[in-house]
């Protein structure tokens, strides 16, 4: 999973509030990772390329276009089973293998071809003397537009459909967790749309979905296959957790009562009272859950996450540390060890800090909080040339090109000319300003670019976390 904004708590946010905001967690991700791979495969898709963004509204919906698919954390708590969400994912899927999103320019031609039609008829109509008829045709001519264009999408959505299907029996799981999850669609139409024109929507209608999936998924193979116990409870703990970070504290504590003493409640009451600032109560339910399951990553990490944000920095490192030891390769994860060893006085510690957010930024690139982190390390050992750019390298990555350009500026003044940073500062102005300012061509090996106007520390830019 690659990453397009970034952020490094256990469940963080960004990109605007947080009922539509894109989130990053490391076990969510590997959930989403674990039941998604296997359908693209299936589906001949590029599997390592197709991006997951984890979408901050409790609806139940996702979408796909081009390499890129949005999950709502609505989908994730509103489902009974990972079944259910596999089938979506399966139907997203087959969006994506059928270029969709690519025809949607044959979608709007369909829908305009009679909507000019009826402009052209209109025209006459009132030219000739009879203007109300004109109205008429024209108001027609949107309407066939408009039904032409949707009845197009429900041939999509169909044809995903049963693409879906397919996807689930080349993979060995049951087509009814698709039915499952479209039953639940039918039930929010039920109670929000008693009446619903059938040739005003642009997916067909859930009950008419079931029909035409029921027999076919019946007659699979594996349609009893049923998920086990214990992808049920890890399907548990993850809704704990968005429910414990999206909800209102007091509705989380109503939900997972104290008398509810499962792995699920433990987990969703540590985070709320981590997020209600009674700092003793969660470390002591997070704890519960480390002494039955010390070798869990993101319970390690959320430990860590309760120590760091209270000022606890030193007590962090330890839980951090396991994290990445469990769960290695997790870019997040490195991250939240690398902020908690920068954080220290330790020069030791920073560097190990250093060390790490590297590594964290071999596998997400673009992670622009990784980058500010860095910054920070650099600036905690003195290296003011890396730190400007770590900085011009979160700068870009957060879409700030003007910043970027002057920090990368800055960085290259006191770089080895030719190295491999210079050589990065140079990469960095060329994509923010299209060339050099200082050959007017880009990237070629010149005398120092001019001291850029901005001379603000990288500790002066807004931390890209920060809401």
């Amino acid at each position: 999973m690659t990453a397009a904004a970034t952020a490094v708590l256990a469940f963080a946010a960004c990109n605007g509030a947080q009922a539509q905001s894109v989130l990053r967690d490391a076990e969510i991700e590997q959930f989403l990772d674990d039941y998604s791979l296997p359908v693209f495969r299936a589906a001949g898709l590029p599997a390592e390329q197709i991006q997951i963004l984890i979408i901050g509204d409790q609806t139940l919906n996702a979408f796909a276009g081009g390499l890129i698919m949005g999950v709502n954390t609505g989908l994730l708590t509103i489902s009974d089973t990972p079944s259910q969400i596999q089938g979506v994912i399966a139907h997203e899927a087959g969006h994506i293998a059928g270029g969709h999103s690519a025809r949607y320019d044959d979608m709007m031609a369909a829908a305009t071809r009679p909507m000019l039609l009826s402009l052209v008829l209109a025209a006459g109509a009132i030219a000739a003397g009879a203007p109300d008829a004109g109205i008429g045709i024209l108001g027609l001519g949107q309407t066939v537009g408009i039904a032409n264009a949707l009845k197009y999408s429900r041939g999509q959505e169909s044809a995903a459909d049963q693409a879906a299907l397919t996807y689930l029996e080349a993979i060995g799981r049951s087509g009814n967790g698709l039915i499952e999850s479209f039953s639940k669609m039918r039930n929010e139409q039920l109670i929000h749309g008693q009446r619903v024109n059938p040739y005003l929507q642009s997916h067909p209608l859930a009950v008419q979905r079931i029909t035409a999936l029921e027999e076919r998924a019946k007659a699979g193979k594996y349609f009893g296959v049923k998920d086990s116990p214990e992808e049920i409870e890890r399907l548990r703990l993850i809704q704990a957790k968005i429910r414990g970070f999206m909800q209102d504290v007091n509705v989380t504590l109503r939900q997972y009562p104290l008398s509810d003493q499962s792995d699920a409640a433990k987990y969703a009451r540590a985070v709320a009272y981590y997020r209600s600032a009674d700092i003793e109560r969660a470390l002591k339910e997070i704890d519960k859950l480390l002494a039955a399951h010390p070798d869990n990553p993101y319970y390690n990490e959320l430990k860590g996450q309760m120590l760091f944000e209270y000022g606890r920095v030193a007590e962090s490192i330890e839980p951090h540390r396991k994290s990445v030891e469990l769960a290695p390769g997790k870019a997040l994860l490195l991250i939240n060890l690398g902020r908690a060893e920068a954080a220290t006085d330790d020069p030791t510690k920073v560097a190990d800090a250093v060390k790490n957010l590297k590594a964290a930024l071999l596998l997400e690139p673009d992670n622009s909080f990784g980058w500010f982190e860095l910054a920070r390390a650099h600036g905690a050992l003195d290296n003011e040339p890396l730190a400007d750019l770590a900085m011009a390298e979160s700068r870009y990555h957060e879409g700030a090109k003007p910043d970027a350009a002057k920090f990368a500026m800055r960085a290259r003044s006191a770089l080895k000319r030719g190295s491999p940073e210079w050589r990065q500062a140079t990469d960095i102005i060329v994509a923010s300003l299209g060339s050099d300012p200082a050959t007017g061509a880009g990237g070629r090996e010149t005398d120092e670019a001019p001291k850029p106007e901005s001379d603000r520390r990288p500790d002066e830019v807004p931390d890209p976390q920060a809401n």
